[in-house]
């Protein structure tokens, strides 16, 4: 995610105020059009960003998400007044709407009785007189559901509609990225957090999320993205990614993810954009020639994205072919798929996606007229 100043603003709320080498023959699956390598078609590992200064930033020494410790990864831009000060030793957060608290009394208070009624900054009043558990950890998260498949289910958000919700979800994601640098300003975002079903939570649990500006200058079509460390190495970020291109597609976004990346965003990526590719070149007759733009075009990754997968992949031969094309080996892009233990199946079914019904009531009075 590329680096941005941090937003001064109204922090959202806490719980209460204080808170092998190729054996055989060259076999050629498909002539690919390279473009010269130059510095803006490969991607390098990610620049340190612009940090911010050290008054700004504090650091939480343990997280405490629902029953999981969690070791925090980065410093902390949690208020200072809300958290114990600059070095807190422990922060308790919920697990279904991410307020958050350093007293392990408060917390287990939101835990068990939610206490209606709230004041400004979101914190909760003692003098309520209805009483029960917090309301998200037995209703869906806020937004609509875009995406439900099996265990998995990605809902939308609006920044701007449910601005506590994203603040503190920014607040809570920046301990494990070092680039993230909107926490308070969520109104021009959009979120998709996933959720995990279970016995216990039909309605799931976050367990990760990536945002994207609604009106992106770079067609980015994702600012951040995010799996909490307890549910990394399962694959889910790739579904993440997955979605990430699906929406963007529907909405004739053609870009890709904010840059520079995180070095752990890079590797994301880099998997998912080698499998796409892999994907298509499989798909292709044999000896067919391609562009790198045909491929762009067709997985809608862009062309130097493309470009880096291919490189990653090693599969191309340095070999000029009459055309001027060069030639992508077959049986190295075997043994690749091999290694990698790559699926030729789609990460996401995009007949899992769910059609916002609004926007159909709006083209359908629209054709009408």
């Amino acid at each position: 995610m590329r680096s941005r100043p941090a937003t001064a603003s109204r922090s959202p709320s806490q719980f209460y105020p204080r808170g092998a080498p190729d054996n055989g023959a060259a076999q050629p699956i498909t002539a690919v059009t390279m473009p010269p390598t130059s510095p803006s078609t490969v991607l390098s590992p990610t620049r340190p960003a612009n940090r911010p200064p050290a008054s700004m930033q504090g650091s939480v020494a343990n997280l405490f998400l629902g029953n999981l410790h969690i070791k925090p990864w980065y410093p902390s831009f949690y208020p200072e007044d809300l958290v114990g000060g600059r070095k807190a030793e422990r922060l308790y957060v919920c697990q279904w709407c991410f307020r958050y608290t350093p007293e392990i009394m408060k917390y287990s208070a939101h835990c068990a009785c939610f206490l209606l009624g709230f004041e400004s900054r979101g914190t909760m009043r003692t003098d309520g007189e209805s009483k029960k558990v917090c309301p998200l950890r037995e209703e869906p998260a806020p937004g609509r559901v875009v995406y439900e498949k099996g265990d998995y289910i990605i809902h939308e958000l609006d920044g701007e509609e449910h601005k506590l919700y994203a603040q503190n979800l920014s607040l809570l994601s920046k301990l494990f990225l070092d680039t993230k640098s909107v926490f308070f300003d969520v109104s021009t975002f959009l979120y998709y957090p996933l959720l995990l079903k279970t016995d216990s939570h039909p309605y799931g649990q976050v367990v990760g999320f990536f945002s994207k500006e609604k009106m992106s200058w770079d067609n980015n079509n994702v600012a951040c993205i995010l799996i909490f460390p307890p549910w990394q190495k399962r694959g889910l970020g790739q579904v993440l990614i997955a979605a990430s291109y699906v929406l963007g597609r529907r909405e004739g976004r053609f870009g890709g993810p904010e840059k520079p990346l995180s070095q752990l965003g890079r590797k994301g990526y880099i998997v998912y954009w080698c499998g796409e590719v892999y994907r298509y070149l499989k798909s292709c007759h044999l000896k067919k020639t391609v562009t790198i733009k045909d491929i762009s075009e067709e997985t809608y990754i862009m062309q130097e994205d493309v470009v880096a997968a291919l490189r990653e992949m090693d599969v191309v031969e340095s070999r000029k072919t009459a055309s001027g094309s060069v030639v992508v080996n077959k049986a190295k892009l075997r043994a690749w798929a091999e290694k990698v233990g790559v699926s030729t199946e789609p990460l996401i079914d995009e007949n899992a996606f769910v059609e916002d019904e609004e926007s159909e009531e709006d083209f359908e009075s629209g054709s009408d007229e």
